[in-house]
Parts: C-alpha cells; sequence; structure tokens
C-alpha cells in the first residue's frame, strides 16, 4: 500500500505528575483525542510517564524505568492498533541490570512495535544531570517506514546537532520528531530566557531547512520544583517547562506552535510534496561535498 501525500500530525504537549500510572493514563486519553481530530502520527513529550527526575542525582529514580517491549509499550500499541494511528513515545528503558537509556519507540498502526531510537547526545548540565541515568545510545540514526510515511526520532538534546537531523534525512526521513523536555530555570529567565528559547526554536527550524524535511517538536509545560534531596545547590529551584510546541515545514516556517503553558493538542497537515519542490529548489542535498568532510569525524582540527 502507497504511503499517503498528506499527513495529519499531533503532538501531546502536557504537564507531569509525580505518579507514573496516572501520566501514562493521561497521555493515552490524550493521544485517543488527537485520533477523534483525525491524527494519523502522534508523539508524546519527551519522558512522558513521570516528572523530569534528572533535576538531581538519585538512585531510586531508576525505579521509574521499564523494558522495552513493556507495559507502556503494550498500552500504546493496543491504542494504536484501535484507532489505526502512528505513535512515537518517549520513555526511561531498562534495558538490563545498571543499563539504562532514554529511548522513543516507534509503533505502526496495526500495533506494530517498529523499533527504536536511543537518545545519542546526553546532557550534564545544572538540573539537567542525565549522565547519572542514561548509556549513550547506540542504534544509530534511522528512519521508520510506516504506514503515514517514514519518520525519523532525535530527543531532546539531540536537537542541538545538525550531524544527527542530516544523517536521520539522509535515512529518509520525512518528518524528524524530537519529544523534549526543555525549560526555563527561574533564576535565568529574566536575563536568559527569551534567547534561550529562541536559540532552542531557531536550530531547529534550521534543521528543516537543511534537509528539506518537516521537524515536529513535542514538549512538557508547568513548574516541577526541584525535590529536596538535590544536590549542586539547586534545591527548590525547579523547572519552569517552556511548552512552545511546534511543527515547522521544509522552509523552516512554522505551521503550528503550541502556548507556553497550557496542555495542548497540536496538530497539522504535513504534505510530503513539499519536501521534493523545497530540495529542488534549494539543493543542498544535490550540492553536498561528501568528498570534502573527513574531518567531521574528528573532535577538533588542530
Amino acid at each position: 500500500m502507497n504511503s499517503p501525500t498528506k499527513v495529519n500530525v499531533a503532538l501531546i504537549q502536557m504537564s507531569c505528575s509525580a505518579d507514573p500510572r496516572e501520566n501514562l493514563e493521561k497521555v493515552l486519553a490524550k493521544i485517543e483525542e488527537a485520533a477523534k481530530q483525525g491524527a494519523q502520527i502522534v508523539s508524546t513529550q519527551e519522558l512522558f510517564r513521570s516528572r523530569y527526575f534528572c533535576q538531581t542525582e538519585d538512585h531510586s529514580n531508576f525505579e521509574l524505568a521499564e523494558p522495552i517491549p513493556g507495559p507502556s509499550t503494550d498500552a500504546l500499541a493496543k491504542l494504536a492498533a484501535a484507532r489505526s494511528i502512528v505513535i512515537v513515545g518517549s520513555l526511561f528503558e531498562r534495558r538490563a541490570p545498571g543499563l539504562y537509556h532514554n529511548t522513543a519507540v516507534v509503533i505502526d498502526a496495526d500495533g506494530k512495535l517498529l523499533g527504536s531510537y536511543r537518545k545519542m547526545h546526553i546532557p550534564d548540565d545544572p538540573l539537567f544531570y542525565e549522565k547519572f541515568y542514561f548509556t549513550p545510545g547506540d542504534l544509530g540514526f534511522k528512519a521508520f517506514e510506516t504506514r503515514f510515511g517514514k519518520i525519523g526520532v532525535l530527543i531532546c538534546w539531540d536537537q542541538w546537532y545538525p550531524e544527527g537531523a542530516r544523517l536521520t534525512a539522509l535515512a529518509g526521513a520525512q518528518i524528524l520528531f524530537y519529544p523534549t523536555a526543555i525549560g526555563w530555570q527561574p533564576p535565568e529567565k529574566e536575563e536568559y530566557g527569551e534567547r534561550q528559547h529562541a536559540s532552542w526554536e531557531i536550530i531547529q527550524r534550521s534543521h528543516a531547512v537543511a534537509n528539506g524535511v518537516y521537524v515536529a517538536v513535542a514538549n512538557r509545560i508547568g513548574h516541577e520544583p526541584t525535590p529536596p534531596s538535590a544536590q549542586h545547590g539547586n534545591e527548590g529551584q525547579g523547572i519552569e517547562f517552556w511548552g512552545q510546541s511546534f511543527i515547522a515545514d521544509p522552509s523552516g516556517q512554522l505551521i503550528a506552535k503550541a502556548s507556553v503553558a497550557e496542555e495542548e493538542i497540536l496538530m497539522a497537515e504535513v504534505d510530503f510534496k513539499k519536501l521534493d519542490v523545497q530540495r529542488t529548489h534549494w539543493p543542498f542535498l544535490r550540492d553536498r561535498r561528501i568528498d570534502a568532510y573527513q574531518n567531521i569525524t574528528k573532535r577538533f582540527i588542530d
């Protein structure tokens, strides 16, 4: 069966509670509602089953992880099959004792788990202590052939790296999904907040332009205080997630954008014919000097 040329893409932007079961039920209900509204591909935000636990280095948080396949993928697959939709879900994966990943799964419209993407770039910044929890991904950058098109998935910190977007696009992805959990640290917001958010949006819109693909970014909302067990002097500060999930077309133009603080199902129609139009008028892939990029694999050119 040929894939359609036009597809409705939806992003789930929501707040999360401390109860993983409650968060799962909430996201399932919102995906169900998105399907009723006509969505064919739906993406969750990053690590939707919990609050953003990486604000602290706490061994008890490993209890939040689950295997893949596992309870969440089973629930998402059941819903995908029932509604004939593709689902991108972001999960905390327990791969083996002592081995954990920040992982996104892609489930096709028949409920089949097509595969996983494991976050490649792992940050270690104040209140984003992800290196404590996540082993860097080892599945590479790839695209998944779904009923409604070929899609690629990268996760949050990956969004700052043009190499990941490029390689996923070269694998054939027509849409790049970025499940995300990013926001302001309240003491910095007044001075740096506007430029931080602008940089985040600009870099991802540039991936759309450089690669001639759609980019779809699902972020969370709400203020999540830092737990009392915080280290590094960040007790109580927390993160104010800035929402503003968005979908950009292959020219980098925003075709849908969510609010800062409201839960939303953000949806837009994507037209895959625009990929060829964009790439033939702005032929960046044609003009790449693949014979001259050997040094890209070096850490620095001395």
